[in-house]
């Protein structure tokens, strides 16, 4: 993973800034022959766009998508088809306000990456933040659609698991619910309680963090390498490079450390259908390898930074003021987090499954198939 590249053999690199003109990816390493058209992009960009409730940016963005190379199609095929050349994609920006951040254009934002980035590169887009927007992660969701055309048979799910000090109970997780609310609540009982929170925070001009769980069921076992190249140490990567991460756990995370080796243990035994485990506290990955079970992680996200309350900071010039932050902002940035989780973790498991087939040839243990 460099600068703005990740990903071994399908590889990823995004590009452009909150409020330049545009921002896309360029997707390196997909198969050749795979049908892939704007309208197998389109619906996972709806999915995260901002300006789609009171609780998120009011920014209005239609994340329209445009495939510029890659793919081919005429008489002969049946649709556009991938190539295997670099697949490239654009998406406008169309709702910029510059002016909403005249006033920081020379002072260092409490909680942002405003005086890392000026300290490293002597030079910064305070436009929107640039660069470090979450803006860009627009173009990271249109790469995990392509990556998703390549996991035949995976399924990726996602769904914010807490607001603030509001949990879902783990026992009441359904994410064939997640769509039917604007919070990507797996537990249709929160939603009242969550929104409640979310309005107060929101009148005072506050923020509040958040959890979001992500499941992949299907992928079966062998992906992955031991040591440097762990499967679970790469989706803690992509997933700990979102805006706004602070935390991931991989299965029971940091609740193993509370477990007895019996507990923690996922104990064995043969099915109708092959291998059954009787618990998934690895989370789907051991020694660095897919197990067949679901890989399951949590992403802890920090309050938006971008907040009405002044809080003391600096300016370039190293005086001491007091910052009050405009413009359009998500109270909760988790609320759009899930479509961007959901995305990485797609691209880490179709790098992981290109790189098992080059090495391998894809053949696998008869045990090795996605169960239990």
């Amino acid at each position: 993973m460099s600068h703005n590249t990740f990903g071994h053999l399908f590889r990823v690199t995004t590009w452009g800034e909150s409020h330049g003109p545009a921002l896309g990816c360029v997707v390196d390493g997909c198969p050749p022959g795979i049908p892939l058209t704007e309208a197998d992009i389109q619906p996972w960009l709806d999915r995260r766009r901002p300006g789609q409730g009171k609780f998120v940016t009011q920014r209005q963005e239609p994340d329209a998508v445009r495939i510029l190379s890659g793919v081919f199609g005429d008489d002969r095929t049946p649709g556009p088809v991938t190539t295997g050349t670099p697949i490239s994609m654009i998406i406008e920006n169309v709702d910029q306000r510059s002016r909403d951040y005249s006033e920081i254009a020379q002072a260092f934002r409490p909680g942002h990456a405003d005086y890392a980035y000026f300290a490293k590169y002597g030079v910064r887009d305070y436009r929107g933040g640039g660069r470090q927007s979450a803006r860009e992660t627009a173009a990271r969701v249109a790469a995990g659609a392509v990556a998703r055309k390549i996991l035949d048979g995976v399924t990726i799910r996602g769904a914010v698991v807490q607001i603030g000090p509001h949990a879902v109970d783990p026992g009441r997780i359904d994410y064939g619910v997640t769509g039917d609310n604007p919070f990507w609540a797996p537990d249709p009982d929160i939603v009242p309680v969550w929104e409640e929170h979310l309005e107060k925070i929101r009148k005072a001009g506050s923020s509040t963090g958040a959890v979001v769980a992500v499941e992949a069921v299907g992928a079966p076992a062998g992906w992955g390498a031991p040591l440097y190249g762990k499967l679970d140490a790469e989706l803690a990567a992509a997933l700990m490079s979102i805006n706004a991460a602070k935390g991931v756990e991989i299965g029971a995370g940091f609740a193993a450390a509370a477990l007895t080796g019996e507990e923690n243990a996922d104990e064995m035994r043969m099915g109708n259908d092959g291998q059954l485990f009787l618990s998934n506290h690895a989370g789907g990955v051991l020694g660095g390898i897919s197990t067949g079970q679901a890989i399951t992680a949590r992403v802890a996200f920090k309050p938006t930074s971008s907040i009405l309350t002044p809080r003391r900071t600096l300016n370039e010039a190293g005086e001491e003021i007091e910052l009050r932050t405009k413009g359009r902002h998500d109270p909760c940035v988790g609320l759009r987090a899930v479509p961007v989780v959901e995305a990485m973790v797609a691209c880490v498991l179709a790098d992981a499954f290109l790189r098992h087939r080059a090495q391998t040839g894809g053949a696998a243990h008869p045990l090795a198939a996605p169960g239990g």
